[in-house]
């Protein structure tokens, strides 16, 4: 699924492509892909015909375009949602599930969803917040991040430190492969029991967090298949500098030692059984 660099990498490309466009015309090709909008796809396509993008803004893994009239088109990717821009006579692919022409008549905004997990909405703003995601928190790269708060609130919980990366009301955008390469940089295990943190370590955690998004962010996220890409349809690079997510049995960057994958939440978790001892009998 993409995770915040993905995420983000998609939402710069539509403000620069999208944002005061006015929508000329709307059509929803699956109905899946407004199954959560109340409206319905008739009430949805509706609703969209001569809005304006005003904004393009992202949390976490949702980004929204702001609408005037104090309403958002929201977006969930899921797991292999597509938003790309191009010539609106370019073939209509077989996995579009709505599209948008703009008034001026130049490239047109398609949704592409291979698997139907995604989804599009229009929702009201709670604040700067569209309102179905305002139970969300703020992700590691936004300034309303608070990491004091943050920090407070994983060592009063009771779970494993991964666990507590993917929660994300606790901190958004954090997926299974930025969770991995975060604790593999910060040497801390997955499993290790949030309540027996420290200060320091959580402050390591954070530390790396941040460095593993903004690193993947300029490399333009992470792309394993050809699911995953921007709005021009172009993949990003950040596998390469991949040092624990799906490296099993390969050497640890920092010791040498084969990398581990254990079974994880119906994933997996990669880690360096040196780097990274893993609690002994949920203790540390």
């Amino acid at each position: 699924m993409p995770e915040l660099p993905e995420v983000e990498t998609v939402r710069a490309g539509l403000a620069r492509h999208l944002v005061g466009r006015t929508v000329a015309s709307a059509a929803v090709l699956n109905p899946r892909a407004v199954r959560r909008d109340p409206a319905g796809p008739d009430g949805f396509t509706a609703a969209m015909v001569g809005r304006t993008f005003i904004g393009a803004e992202r949390r976490g893994k949702y980004l929204w375009f702001a609408l005037d009239e104090d309403e958002a088109l929201l977006a969930h990717l899921g797991m292999s949602g597509q938003l790309l821009v191009g010539d609106s006579d370019r073939p209509l692919s077989p996995h579009v599930r709505a599209r948008f022409t703009f008034t001026d008549g130049g490239p047109d905004l398609r949704f592409t969803d291979q698997r139907t997990f995604g989804h599009l909405m229009i929702a009201p703003l709670a604040g700067e917040v569209p309102a179905p995601i305002a139970h969300i928190a703020p992700d590691p790269l936004e300034a309303a991040f608070a990491a004091e708060m943050f920090t407070a609130r994983l060592r009063r919980k009771k779970t494993g430190i991964k666990r507590a990366l993917l929660d994300q009301s606790l901190i958004s955008g954090i997926g299974n492969i930025y969770a991995d390469e975060a604790l593999w940089r910060a040497q801390l295990h997955w499993a290790r029991p949030t309540e027996t943190l420290r200060r320091g370590e959580v402050s390591r955690l954070l530390e790396a967090v941040h460095e593993v998004l903004t690193e993947a962010l300029k490399a333009g996220g992470t792309s394993f298949d050809a699911l995953y890409v921007d709005v021009n349809g172009e993949s990003g690079y950040f596998d390469r500098s991949l040092n624990a997510y799906g490296r099993e049995g390969e050497p640890c960057a920092r010791c040498g030692t084969p990398i581990r994958r254990d079974a994880f939440m119906n994933r997996s978790a990669y880690s360096c059984p040196h780097c990274q001892p893993r609690p002994r009998n949920g203790h540390w």
